[in-house]
C-alpha cells in the first residue's frame, strides 16, 4: 500500500491515534539517570500539537543505546517515560507499555492528555531488519505515522521504513529546519 506524504499540522487529526517514532536515544549516567534530555525536549513541539488536537491519542517510539536485540534493562525506556512527564508536567500523563508488541489494551485506554511510550524497540531483533510483520504490529496502533527522529530518519527499520507500507505518513517539524532555529531548542 502506497500512501502520500502530508505535512502533519494540515490534517484532521481529530479523534486520530498517531503514531509518533521519536528520538530517545539519550545518554545515561551509570545509575540510569538521564544525563542530557535534549532530544526528549526537541520533540516537546510536536507532542503538544498533537495534545491540542480534540481526542488525538498519541503513541510514541523510541529506541535507547544498543541492545542487539535482546532486552536489558539498562537500555529501557521508563526512565525516558519519566523524563517526559517531568517536562510535559500537567499537559499531559505519560504512560508506558512495557512489550511493543502487546501495546493494544494500553492504545485503546489512553484517555484525553494522555500519551503512550513504548518500550525500548531495538528490544526486538525485528526492528532493525525491518520484519513486515513487526512494522505491522506497530503500525495497528495508529491511523497515522509521524517520524520526529531525525537522527534514525535514514534506517530502514520497521518503526521508520517499514510502518510506513501500512500507515499515511505525516512529515513533521524537522522536515522545515528553519522552524527548530525559531524555537531556539538548545
Amino acid at each position: 500500500m502506497s500512501f502520500r506524504k502530508l505535512y502533519y499540522k494540515n490534517v484532521d487529526l481529530k479523534g486520530q491515534t498517531v503514531v509518533v517514532r521519536v528520538d530517545f536515544n539519550v545518554p545515561l549516567t551509570p545509575d540510569l539517570k538521564i544525563d542530557d534530555n535534549a532530544r526528549i525536549r526537541k520533540v516537546l513541539p510536536t507532542i503538544e500539537h498533537l495534545l491540542s488536537v480534540d481526542g488525538t491519542k498519541i503513541v510514541l517510539m523510541s529506541h535507547l543505546g544498543r541492545s542487539n536485540g535482546l532486552i536489558k534493562l539498562e537500555f529501557s525506556l521508563k526512565p525516558v517515560a519519566d523524563e517526559l512527564q517531568k517536562l510535559l508536567g500537567d499537559k499531559a500523563k505519560v504512560k508506558f507499555a512495557l512489550d511493543c508488541k502487546k501495546a493494544d489494551d494500553g492504545v485503546k485506554a489512553l484517555g484525553v492528555h494522555e500519551v503512550l511510550l513504548l518500550e525500548n524497540l531495538r528490544f526486538y531483533p525485528d526492528e532493525k531488519i525491518s520484519a513486515p510483520e513487526f512494522a505491522a504490529k506497530l503500525a495497528s496502533n495508529g491511523t497515522y505515522y509521524i517520524n520526529d527522529a531525525f537522527g534514525t530518519a535514514h534506517r530502514a527499520h520497521a518503526s521508520t521504513e517499514g510502518i510506513t507500507k501500512f500507515l499515511c505518513y505525516l512529515i513533521v517539524i524537522w522536515m522545515h529546519m528553519n522552524t527548530y532555529k525559531r524555537n531556539k531548542i538548545n
